[in-house]
């Protein structure tokens, strides 16, 4: 008789999961070499990122410590034992009625691209917000023609609030800003703390 699998390997329902499951977990220190290469490849290459020079792995850390001592969510997502992605939400804007609404933000590898780590990362950062008390989660999208990041915001249930043309210079080019938003629980239906 064969062994059940561990725990952490296991899928809904007891059964142990295949290979290519998407796993998302809580990141640790030990991704974030990981996380600094996904995320240089989109400074260096793309406009989903208003960044020009790619942060190093010690500015990495430093952010990723920052957001989780602001006891934000910073997650990765796991494919074959490899992180093939990450998201983490922090403070939308500073000033304090701000204070119920987070911003997201969401890297997955090309190599990984189409095989659900997205949507899987912005569906569990989307339920975690929630049962934290935030009340509205906010996408602001370097590059109009950016669609799959759109899409994959669309599919998790954001709207397209608005388009800022032209907010950003990188590549010798004019870089639009899309704006979508999505409630999150009673989203503004009460008051928070209800």
């Amino acid at each position: 008789m064969s062994q059940p699998a561990p725990k952490s390997e296991m899928g809904i329902g007891g059964d142990a999961m295949p290979d290519n499951a998407v796993r998302v977990r809580d990141a640790t220190l030990a991704d974030i070499d990981t996380v600094q290469k996904i995320y240089a490849h989109f400074v260096l290459t793309g406009l989903a990122s208003f960044e020009v020079d790619a942060p190093d792995v010690a500015e990495m850390t430093r952010r990723f410590e920052a957001t989780k001592a602001a006891r934000y969510p910073y997650l990765v997502a796991e494919i074959g034992g490899f992180v093939g992605g990450y998201a983490y939400a922090g403070p939308y804007r500073a000033r304090p009625a701000y204070r119920y609404t987070v911003e997201d933000s969401v890297y997955v590898a090309p190599d990984f691209h189409g095989q659900g780590l997205g949507r899987a990362l912005l569906s569990t950062l989307i339920d975690t917000c929630t049962s934290m008390g935030y009340r509205q989660m906010v996408a602001v999208i370097g590059d109009s023609a950016n669609h799959p990041s759109i899409t994959l915001h669309s599919r998790c249930g954001f709207d397209r609030a608005g388009l800022l043309p032209s907010t950003g210079y990188k590549m010798n080019r004019w870089v639009d800003s899309v704006i979508m938003q999505r409630p999150l629980g009673d989203g503004d239906q009460t008051p928070p703390g209800t």
